[in-house]
């Protein structure tokens, strides 16, 4: 154990009689609840950003497309699934899954109620993970191989709208040309993502269905939906598949699609910046003022070290083992709460949200390592490089004038 260590052990004030025996306490939890407040916030923002992303794209896709022709929502231009483009777009290494769709707008017609949908067609080929984790009542529609399937699930919202039940008859006119097309499709789910701008208008069914209103061939559809391996390399997928596509094709993001929203979520990275500014100056002035408070207290000490050959460097490193401790310490104790919170709201939905504000029924939560130990880090670099202002008081002390005045 160096000299420095042993003294930092040994006559810092452990003694709650002395004025900076409890101040250290009272640093050492400062600090854990700083740590506890940084990481709480930074999970529940990025939990926020997770949870979002993620319900985005699981009703569309990282990347779609479509053709450059220009055409209302009601019209869509088709392009063949048979293009060169399709096999190079998934021999990209970004590129997790490809899958293919069509919109078509139409009316929702009860005894006594008319409400405006927009239909999603998909095939076999379509990743149902999202829609089967949502899925509140009923099932998913099944895939026919003789015919399209008449099955479809919608929301719980237009549900509970238009009192359409599982097993229900829907009722539904799509308008082609200058004339409609009636369908009766079996509402064989009920599914909720909290989401109102696609709760509210979307129903998700057979594609074969609109190629038929379309009067589209097998091979035909409004465009390619594309899930890449890895969100945070989007941009350079979309690189890669705008790279592939003919000049009749165009490509777009979700986060291009959702502009609004994701603009939305990236403020919320200003939030946690903010967050943790305030708590990191929270710790900063705990454990320096604590650490002022132990060096007043021992300035008799400090002068009688320094008339024993101990030089100012020596004795500043010994106030900085002893801050160092009650720094280690809050953090570990603060890791550990944090961790508990997190997990108990993680594991248990313990705090609930208004799913028509919030776009989430509970308070979501991204429990990662990562923030666990950046946080810490960023705690221990922050509070450390903060007590250099501290400790260089102690080369302004005269041993003489201690240990005279003692």
């Amino acid at each position: 154990m160096s000299f420095e260590r042993f003294i930092a052990k040994h006559f810092l004030p452990k003694d709650h009689n002395h004025f900076a025996g409890p101040l250290v306490e009272i640093a050492t939890y400062s600090i854990a609840l700083g740590v506890v407040v940084m990481i709480m916030a930074v999970s529940i923002l990025r939990g926020f950003q997770n949870e979002i992303s993620r319900k985005v794209v699981g009703f569309g896709s990282h990347i779609v497309v479509n053709s450059y022709q220009m055409a209302n929502a009601f019209e869509e231009t088709p392009i063949s699934i048979n293009r060169p483009e399709v096999s190079k777009i998934k021999n990209l290494p970004e590129v997790r899954h490809i899958q293919y769709f069509a919109n078509k707008g139409g009316m929702i017609k009860t005894d006594d109620q008319i409400q405006g949908f927009m239909m999603k067609g998909v095939d076999k080929g379509f990743d149902t993970t999202f829609f089967a984790e949502n899925i509140v009542d009923g099932r998913l529609f099944r895939f026919d191989d003789s015919a399209a399937s008449n099955e479809v699930v919608i929301s719980k919202t237009m549900s509970d709208k238009l009192d359409i039940a599982v097993g229900d008859r829907l009722k539904t006119y799509f308008w082609q040309g200058d004339n409609y097309r009636a369908r009766a499709f079996t509402v064989v789910g009920l599914y909720n993502t909290d989401l109102t701008a696609f709760d509210d208008i979307y129903i998700v069914g057979d594609i074969r269905q609109i190629q038929k209103i379309n009067s589209w061939t097998d091979d035909q559809v409004a465009g390619y939906e594309i899930l890449i391996r890895n969100f945070e390399q989007l941009d350079n997928a979309y690189e890669s598949v705008m790279s592939t596509l003919d000049y009749d094709l165009t490509a777009q993001t979700i986060v291009m699609q959702n502009l609004s929203l994701f603009s939305w979520l990236e403020l919320l990275d200003s939030n946690i910046v903010l967050i943790l500014s305030i708590m990191a100056i929270v710790c900063i002035v705990s454990i320096v003022s604590s650490l002022l408070i132990m060096i007043f207290e021992k300035t008799s000490t400090i002068g009688v070290l320094k008339t024993l050959g101990a030089t100012n460097t020596s004795i500043r490193k010994i106030f900085m083992h002893k801050a160092l401790q009650i720094i280690l310490k809050g953090v570990v104790i603060g890791n550990a709460a944090a961790f508990v919170l997190c997990f108990l709201q993680y594991r248990y939905k313990i705090i609930s949200l208004d799913s028509s504000s919030y776009s989430m029924s509970t308070v979501p939560i991204d429990l990662n390592a990562g923030i666990f130990i950046l946080v810490s880090i960023f705690t221990i670099a922050v509070c450390v490089t903060t007590l250099l202002i501290p400790t260089s008081y102690i080369s302004k002390i005269d041993p003489a004038k201690t240990i005279k005045i003692e």
